[in-house]
């Protein structure tokens, strides 16, 4: 996945969140302006807020009045920043910020990376809290609610509950135990769930399951009363949506209850609105795949089950200098190969991340320090890409630069190993130098074995008595790669690498006339 700038903020509001995430590009920053001289910053004991130490309550005349480069606050789930020392340290550049000046700047901050720790990044800017509106009186209480929009922790917001004329469609949740089993079922009322669509944790005596239901997440989070054993197991019946989560108890004693409900219990709400739980990963190996690139395999906890969808990515965290940074990086196979299978060895166990090491940067390099048995945390999954959009495919073009290679590697094993209809794949790699491509003697031998496969590489940054194609991404070249087997043919191509390459590569596939349907950007 592209190596985005972790400390990124608001972009675009007008765009969708994976429009945005293309849209935003990191702007050179001034000597001295790094996300480690902002983090030294908040440490010097200088009043980023203008308000001497005191929080306040905004109101939002109050908000609007602060709407200026010189004197900038925003206001992110109810907590007010002044973010005006932030300006020329934000990587996005100044607009980006300015689009939510004087505002209330969630929906432009979730579109993007709802992912990236603010309260950690802006705790020194703080100013206090948006002040409550008056509720106008009314007679009715929250009894009178429907069923379905009750929750077993308390209330939620109306938009937060799925909009549906039938409460049978809410999933619910049920129990039973033996003598040495505990099981929870999960009736997500969904039929074709599969293991993919259900996240389980059980951590410090906590259970949770997240079922993710199209664009929704049910939630079942729950203190439980007695101990049970680290290893647990998922059984998922995908003809009627139900998901079995087996625990072992470590005392042989009956239950009277599952346990206590703890926050966002049975909660069925957009997975956009759902916050990201991580859990801590062992590294257990790390090998060289460039001279500044490197595979990183982690070794998931016994008691998680988190199977990551292709095309989908997860996000690192770090506490680095006191400050949670985080960065989003797509999982790959250990391998590519057309009849390739994951080895059982990988299979829900590990993560395995393909990673470019920046020298110069703040996260990867305290990454690559990262020794053999060390911890690190990982969040669920995220992303947009479906199945579905490739399983009748006859041609796929893949457009990649750089890191953006790796949301194509697991692509690539699951069309050619899955999708009977698959005419042609091709894959156009751009890259600086001969040395910078990853995996190429593996896309030469894929391209040997696998007739339908077909690989290009392009060099920017060419030695003199290379061949082959050089240049950058360009309207020609694409009218000449992307070619239909066959007229009319079904196809897709999928475009992933910086911000400015996929926003060329998007825009050169409209003018050539290919539809947004036909188009897939990776974006994080």
């Amino acid at each position: 996945m592209l190596n985005v700038p972790a400390q990124a903020f608001p972009a675009s509001g007008s765009q969708q969140r994976a429009a945005a995430a293309v849209a935003r590009s990191k702007v050179p920053l001034k000597p001295g302006r790094s996300l480690m001289d902002w983090i030294r910053l908040t440490k010097s004991g200088k009043d980023l807020t203008g308000l001497k130490g005191r929080l306040i309550e905004v109101t939002e005349e109050e908000l609007a009045k602060h709407s200026k480069k010189d004197d900038c606050w925003i206001c992110i789930r109810g907590l007010v920043y002044n973010v005006t020392s932030y300006m020329e340290y934000h990587p996005g550049g100044e607009d980006e910020l300015m689009r939510a000046a004087g505002t209330d700047g969630t929906d432009l901050f979730d579109q993007v990376h709802r992912w990236v720790n603010y309260e950690s990044m802006l705790k020194e800017c703080l100013v206090g809290r948006m002040a409550l509106k008056p509720v106008a009186a009314t007679t009715e209480t929250c009894c009178t609610l429907p069923e379905e929009k009750k929750l077993l922790n308390g209330m939620l917001p109306k938009n937060k509950v799925l909009d549906t004329s039938s409460k049978d469609l809410t999933p619910s949740y049920d129990w039973f135990q033996t003598d040495h089993l505990v099981t929870v079922v999960i009736y997500t009322k969904q039929k074709g769930m599969n293991s993919e669509m259900v996240i389980v944790d059980h951590q410090d005596g906590r259970l949770r399951v997240d079922s993710i239901l199209r664009d929704y997440s049910y939630l079942l989070h729950i203190e439980l009363s007695y101990a049970v054993q680290e290893d647990i197991t998922v059984h998922i019946a995908e003809k009627v949506g139900k998901v079995e989560i087996v625990l072992k108890k470590k005392d042989n004693i009956p239950w009277s209850k599952l346990g206590q409900p703890l926050e966002s219990h049975s909660s069925f709400i957009k997975c956009t609105d759902r916050g990201l739980c991580y859990r801590r990963c062992k590294l257990i190996s790390k090998t060289e795949v460039t001279h500044d690139t490197k595979l990183f395999c982690l070794m998931l906890p016994q008691s998680t089950h988190l199977q990551v969808p292709v095309g989908h990515h997860v996000y690192l965290k770090q506490i680095i200098a006191g400050t949670e940074i985080v960065k989003p990086y797509t999982p790959v196979s250990c391998s590519l190969k057309s009849d390739f299978k994951e080895p059982s060895h990988y299979d829900g166990t590990h993560l395995i991340l393909m990673i470019k090491i920046y020298p110069n940067g703040l996260f990867t390099p305290e990454l690559d320090h990262l020794q053999i048995g060390d911890y690190i945390s990982v969040s669920n999954s995220e992303g947009s890409f479906k199945k579905s959009q490739v399983q009748t495919l006859e041609d796929l073009f893949l457009l990649a630069a750089g890191t953006g290679f790796t949301p194509m590697v697991k692509l690539l094993n699951y069309v050619l190993t899955n999708v009977c209809s698959l005419r042609t794949v091709k894959l156009m790699f751009f890259n600086k130098t001969e040395d910078d491509i990853l995996w190429r003697n593996q896309l030469e031998q894929l391209a040997l074995k696998d007739k339908r496969f077909e690989v290009q590489f392009i060099l920017s940054e060419p030695k003199k008595e290379g061949t082959g194609k050089q240049g950058k991404i360009s309207s020609s070249l694409l009218s000449e790669f992307v070619k239909r087997s066959k007229k009319d043919s079904k196809i897709l191509i999928c475009v992933c690498g910086p911000a400015p390459f996929t926003e060329q590569g998007i825009q050169f596939l409209q003018n050539l006339g290919y539809s947004k349907e036909e188009v897939h950007s990776f974006t994080a």
